[in-house]
């Protein structure tokens, strides 16, 4: 005999079975809703999906307004192009014949031009058109670099440009005032283009050599940190006659006018000390004699020399007329 369990209202076990599921679902869901981790996870999921959404919403706003206005630059762009005879073939009521009649004396403009160009003689070479002397004349009222840049323009230029009758001139202005003439400028068969580029680079020169100080004559004085007895007997400072001067010899000593009373008699030699370092780069140099302080070297803008330290100076004469030139014949 089979045995039915009905369910409903009145029976008592389904009551009792239905109580137990909801007692079970209210603690499962106040435990899910409850725990702290589940939260941070649900919201940071809301975040992020927000985010997600207006950045996706953001980037496909940027992207039609990017081509939006690529658009519009291009349509711009083909519009300030545009010549007049696309503008007019884009238009359907051009008139064919009256574009052949601008074409036409467009093609006579351009042909007048080139007429124009070979008859004017301002856009050729002023050398073909004024000869070699007249451009002589026109270059020798310019400075020296100006006619050194005109050996550039061509060959023919530099013909004109490198001409002794030229340089010879700028070789004197440059070498007029100042106190000593390189002697590897004034070598027997150089140019003067040579001897000007020569002299400028001499002149620059801050490294004195023993030719420098063998062909000067030098006038000597002590400074105002020498004692009182030796600025005493040095009319540089008393005023009664010309400085003192020294003379230096290629067998290293140094002599003094007969009857100097600061000279004494006594020997005296000299040497130049440079140390050089890296790619011909100058560390120190200096001249000392005998064993008294070391004098530092300068050039003045005359290339007149100039020995000095706290207790005395040296300076050269100038001698621009001595015959062959002063200092070394080689370049330093």
């Amino acid at each position: 005999m089979r045995a039915f369990v009905f369910v409903g209202a009145d029976n008592p076990k389904a009551k009792h079975s239905h109580a137990h599921e909801r007692s079970i679902t209210s603690l499962h869901t106040k435990h899910i809703t409850s725990s702290p981790t589940l939260l941070f996870l649900s919201s940071f999921s809301f975040i992020v999906f927000t985010f997600v959404s207006l950045f996706t919403l953001f980037f496909f706003f940027f992207y039609f307004y990017y081509c939006c206005c690529l658009s519009f630059t291009l349509s711009l762009f083909s519009m300030a192009h545009t010549t007049p005879l696309q503008q007019n073939h884009n238009n359907f009521d051009y008139d064919p014949a009256g574009m052949e009649m601008e074409m036409e004396r467009h093609r006579k403009r351009r042909k007048k031009w080139k007429e124009e160009d070979v008859d004017v003689p301002l856009r050729r070479d002023p050398l073909e058109v004024f000869g070699m002397d007249i451009m002589l004349k026109i270059l020798s009222y310019l400075d020296a670099r100006s006619v050194a840049l005109s050996l550039l323009v061509s060959r023919a230029w530099h013909a004109v440009s490198s001409t002794d009758r030229l340089w010879a001139s700028k070789l004197e202005e440059l070498w007029l005032g100042k106190a000593h003439i390189p002697r590897l400028s004034q070598i027997r068969g150089l140019s003067k283009l040579a001897s000007y580029s020569l002299a400028v680079v001499d002149g620059k020169r801050n490294r004195i050599m023993k030719e420098d100080l063998c062909d000067h004559v030098w006038e000597f004085h002590f400074n105002k940190a020498a004692p009182d007895y030796w600025r005493n007997l040095d009319p540089y400072w008393k005023g009664t006659g010309r400085p003192m001067r020294r003379y230096f010899h290629p067998d290293g000593s140094q002599s003094a006018d007969p009857g100097d009373k600061v000279w004494g008699g006594h020997e005296c030699c000299y040497l130049t000390v440079t140390s050089i370092v890296g790619e011909d780069k100058i560390r120190e140099h200096y001249v000392r004699i005998n064993r008294w302080p070391r004098m530092s070297v300068s050039r003045k803008q005359d290339w007149s020399w100039e020995l000095s330290n706290h207790l005395y100076s040296y300076s050269s004469i100038p001698d621009a007329d001595k015959e062959g030139g002063t200092g070394p014949l080689y370049d330093v």
